[in-house]
């Protein structure tokens, strides 16, 4: 029997757990085979591929985050289904790298198996008196999801290319299922300071993946300043990103949406995370390159628009991200706010469109020259994020 710990959307204090954390450390394994297959394969292709499979490995972790945020208990039974669905995350990084050739039926199953344990949670959950007020909600998931895994089960037995198709069939019906409940998001909303914690890790964890692109190539690197400047450049730019995040994104649409039932940007700010963590992983990639190619007159075609490509996207989403912000201040009537989320969303898009145009325009660059460029762009909008927030300015006592 399920046993509620606490009323978890209530709790002001809610935080993440320790088997929430645990679970996430599987990922770092599946975002590493992730960005580990779009290094071998740079090209348009290659990239398409790595973001088509990218889809159902965030879905995988949103499914088991947004359940938690609502109904997660930490009894034995929740335990031992998130550890399964732990095993089931790990085959995903173990069949991900070939996921398009002979692991694409590993990879399928190990899909569906994470999804149909997540069915598992909402029907014991949907048993459970505790929670007998969320049972459309937890009836119409479980339908979703459930058809949605079934879609993947039986592409492992159909031949490819028709089994990628049943994958987007799969796919288009799990992203249907809570926009088909959209009604009853503002209802049963996630918890703020969870979900934004938990939206806050996953950006780490893919922060790390892009410092993990920067160091193994500091062993092949010559020891002198022109190669140590690369590489310090080429840091600064996966911490300018966590410094951007971090200090301008908040969980304003959610209040929105539990406030007001403003569904639509509260999706915004959700769905604005995926480019954002894809762009930060293949930044991860980007740099790599810029490292390994540090004594090339100038970068490829190819190279510069993964580069410049990955940057500007991870800025892009994140003026994505304000504008969701900007518009919950309008439904929540702080002015004042807004006018600041709409200038760093105009700040952020407009840099990024200033970086797509070096590999639009085909400008020729040494991998020097681009990381300068980057970095300047980047500690641009940390100066103006300074203006903001001027106590980073000086030492804070800690509370």
């Amino acid at each position: 029997m399920l046993i509620e710990k606490e009323n978890t959307n209530n709790n002001a204090n809610r935080r993440a757990t320790w088997l929430e954390l645990f679970y996430d450390l599987v990922f770092v394994v599946v975002i590493f085979q992730l960005a580990h297959k779009l290094e071998e394969d740079i090209s348009l292709n290659g990239f398409l591929g790595f973001l088509a499979l990218f889809v159902p490995v965030w879905w995988s972790w949103i499914g088991a985050v947004f359940y938690a945020t609502r109904f997660d208990t930490d009894d034995l039974g929740h335990r031992i289904l998130v550890l399964l669905q732990m095993v089931g995350a790990a085959f995903l990084a173990v069949y991900v790298s070939d996921a398009f050739g002979e692991g694409s039926v590993g990879f399928a199953l190990s899909y569906a198996a994470i999804r149909i344990i997540l069915v598992f949670e909402y029907v014991r959950t949907g048993n459970s008196k505790s929670f007998s007020s969320a049972t459309p909600l937890i009836r119409q998931n479980s339908i979703g999801y459930l058809f949605a895994a079934i879609m993947w089960i039986i592409s492992a037995f159909v031949p490819p290319p028709f089994r990628f198709v049943l994958w987007g069939i799969g796919l288009v019906i799990d992203f249907a299922t809570p926009i088909i409940v959209g009604r009853l998001h503002p209802q049963f909303a996630p918890h703020i300071s969870h979900i934004t914690e938990r939206m806050g890790l996953f950006t780490i964890l893919v922060l790390g993946e892009s410092i993990l692109g920067v160091v193994p190539g500091i062993s092949h690197m010559d020891s002198n300043i022109y190669s140590m400047l690369i590489l310090g450049l080429s840091l600064s730019i996966s911490f300018s990103l966590w410094w951007l995040y971090f200090d301008g994104v908040d969980g304003a649409p959610i209040s929105a949406l539990r406030e007001k039932g403003k569904i639509g940007v509260y999706s915004l700010w959700l769905f604005g995370h995926f480019p954002l963590v894809v762009a930060i992983t293949s930044v991860g990639v980007a740099l790599s390159y810029i490292i390994s190619r540090t004594h090339a007159l100038d970068l490829s075609y190819i190279e510069l628009w993964l580069v410049c490509g990955s940057v500007a996207l991870a800025l892009g989403a994140q003026g994505v991200l304000h504008l969701s912000s900007a518009y919950s201040y309008l439904y929540t009537g702080s002015v004042q706010d807004y006018r600041v989320s709409i200038r760093w969303a105009t700040y952020r898009i407009i840099s990024a469109g200033m970086i797509l145009l070096i590999p639009i325009l085909r400008i020729p660059l040494s991998p020097l020259s681009l990381v300068c460029i980057l970095t300047a762009i980047c500690a641009a909008q940390i100066v103006i994020d300074l203006k903001q927030h001027p106590y980073h300015r000086q030492p804070q006592a800690s509370k």
